[in-house]
């Protein structure tokens, strides 16, 4: 399938979904509460236009350079993320009434008759959806605006060596450079990078939404990496959207190495330890493929091997191949609850540590974020690893 007919499909399937949840919204927020007919019209065309905004954020974003453009960029993302979020609580109050309802009629209890009551209750409960949905929308906005935190995350490897016992590696992921997050965020991140001296910087995938032309000025400020053993990048299913060959070369320009099913070593003599890194699985749609085998060929079992992989699932397969470590994203933890368990459906783990064997998969919740700049129970964040070695305790 051809790369033009895979985006037309996922846009297809997405428009639809995405109709069908304005449709439902409209149903219980505006058809059911007996509005007159200049409110009912009025609204009715709001739902409509907020629709439509999703499709043209996709073109606008592109190119947006501030303005009234940018403005309609940012609000047709943060309609994206309330609507879901008003979608979850109107299918939660629903459910609820719906129970009560059952209750009431198992009971005996009768419903209201009354047209002008039964009228009254459904704007009190379309009101009382909007403040709470409203309400969590501008936490979510805060705390996708707020910027990632600093996570330390500490790791014991069996076969790591004792002179690098305390190695760090700073994980940044999902960083989505594009409509929303531009040039000062990556700037603020390489800023915070650097001042915890790294030995090592991985990019683990969806670095960018949007081509080499379009966003290398807002990805420029990532050449100032620093750390001691160099800066990492593998792609995630993001870059595959956006021109995966271009931007492997652009980053490699800047200095940063692009490990495509291959490894390097990492240290020096028998103080060293292997650092791996694997194509995206979205690759084998673009006429190539994930490989962990071939990253891994002819390595001596006896080192130790940290896996930069973009999705966390690849921690099955490493498991089968002696991995001590894989350091993933994708999921952005979910980003806005409870997306995370739709998340698990696909995914082995979501956010966090977790151990498959002797293998130990950590999986951020990203440092950006994708589409709505609104961030729910799932704050973002850089992640300092620290790698610990068994012989040094």
């Amino acid at each position: 399938m051809s790369r033009a007919l895979t985006i037309a499909l996922v846009l297809a399937v997405a428009l639809t979904i995405t109709g069908l949840a304005h449709y439902y919204l409209w149903i219980r927020l505006v058809r059911d509460l007996g509005l007159s007919p200049p409110w009912h019209r009025a609204l009715t065309a709001v739902f409509v236009a907020l629709y439509l905004s999703l499709p043209a954020s996709l073109v606008l974003g592109r190119n947006a350079q501030g303005g009234l453009a940018e403005v309609a960029v940012w609000g047709a993302f943060i309609w994206m993320g309330l609507l879901l979020i008003f979608f979850v609580v109107l299918l939660g109050a629903d459910l609820v009434r719906g129970a009560w309802t059952l209750a009431a009629s198992a009971l005996d209890v009768e419903a209201p008759r009354d047209p002008e009551r039964r009228r009254v209750l459904a704007r009190l409960f379309a009101a009382s959806v909007t403040l709470i949905a409203g309400g969590l929308g501008l936490l979510a906005v805060r705390s996708g605006l707020a910027g990632a935190a600093l996570k330390e995350v500490r790791v014991r490897l069996s076969r790591l060596p004792a002179a690098l016992h305390g190695l760090t590696i700073v994980q940044l992921t999902d960083i989505h450079v594009g409509p929303t997050i531009r040039r000062e965020f990556v700037e603020d991140i390489v800023r915070r990078t650097n001042a915890l001296s790294p030995d090592i910087v991985a990019i683990t995938g969806d670095l960018v939404d949007g081509s080499v032309e379009e966003l290398r000025e807002h990805v420029a400020p990532l050449a100032e990496l620093r750390a001691t053993h160099g800066v990492y990048f593998v792609t995630g299913n993001h870059e595959y959207y956006s021109g995966v060959e271009a931007w492997c070369q652009e980053l490699t320009r800047m200095g940063i190495r692009v490990l495509r099913n291959e490894r390097v070593s990492i240290g020096n003599g028998s103080a060293s330890f292997d650092l791996a890194g694997v194509d995206d699985y979205e690759a084998r749609r673009f006429g190539s493929s994930a490989d962990l085998a071939r990253a891994l060929a002819g390595r001596d079992p006896s080192r130790e091997v940290v896996l930069l992989a973009h999705q966390p699932r690849a921690v099955l397969e490493a498991r089968d191949h002696g991995v001590g470590l894989v350091l993933s994203g994708h999921t952005h933890g979910g980003q806005i609850w409870p997306w995370n368990y739709l998340v698990r459906l696909q995914q082995p783990v979501v956010a966090g540590l977790a151990r498959f064997g002797e293998t130990i998969v950590y999986v951020s919740s990203g440092t950006g974020y994708w589409g709505p700049p609104m961030r729910l129970g799932v704050p973002a964040e850089i992640t300092r690893v620290v790698l610990e070695a068994s012989q040094a305790a």
